[in-house]
């Protein structure tokens, strides 16, 4: 057995006679997670962090392949014509798979924001996130419909994608519908 508690002895009788004070017993594990309750529904902090992280990453990632990386990676070589210098080389010879990193990375953490323990995946949060993304993907395809096909207007984005901005618009709506599934 193990050694005495200091103090009186005495006989314990039921379970909540535990010699350990109260004070200093966890009952459960889930009392350790990193969660904040607002207005009775648990929040994981974690989660919405990954989730906010991730659409940035992808933001980023387009953002940085299309002012630094781009031009190395459309350079066709020509006599007396010297490569554009990058920074990110290893970016320019992905070629248009940078987009479907940075799209990939922005439409995974949509998705993981529909999860019930973040804003956007219960409640009124899940309309936002729903009609939101919905709304994303149909300004995207009508724009690059009416605007991105005109070669006197350059939208960064749209210019490389060409047809597979049809794709990129129905990602977005394909999110939206991971919202929909959530919403009661």
């Amino acid at each position: 057995m193990g050694r005495p508690l200091p103090g009186p002895a005495r006989a314990v009788t039921t379970l909540t006679d535990s010699p350990i004070p109260k004070e200093y017993a966890v009952s459960k594990p889930a009392a350790r997670k990193p969660t904040v309750t607002v207005s009775g529904y648990e929040t994981s902090i974690v989660r919405c962090v990954i989730a906010a992280l991730l659409v940035l990453a992808g933001i980023v990632w387009l953002f940085v392949y299309t002012h630094w990386a781009l031009d190395a990676a459309n350079y066709v070589k020509i006599p007396g014509v010297k490569k554009p210098h990058t920074p990110f080389p290893w970016m320019s010879d992905l070629k248009k798979w940078n987009y479907l990193i940075g799209f990939g990375l922005i439409f995974v953490g949509l998705i993981a924001a529909a999860n019930k323990k973040t804003p956007l995946g219960r409640g009124r949060g899940v309309v936002v996130g729903m009609l939101g993304c919905f709304l994303i993907g149909l300004v995207w395809i009508v724009t690059f419909y009416f605007v991105g096909q005109d070669p006197s207007v350059h939208i960064p984005v749209m210019d490389q994608l060409d047809q597979l901005n049809l794709l990129v618009g129905v990602g977005f709506m394909a999110v939206g519908f991971t919202y929909a599934t959530k919403w009661e």
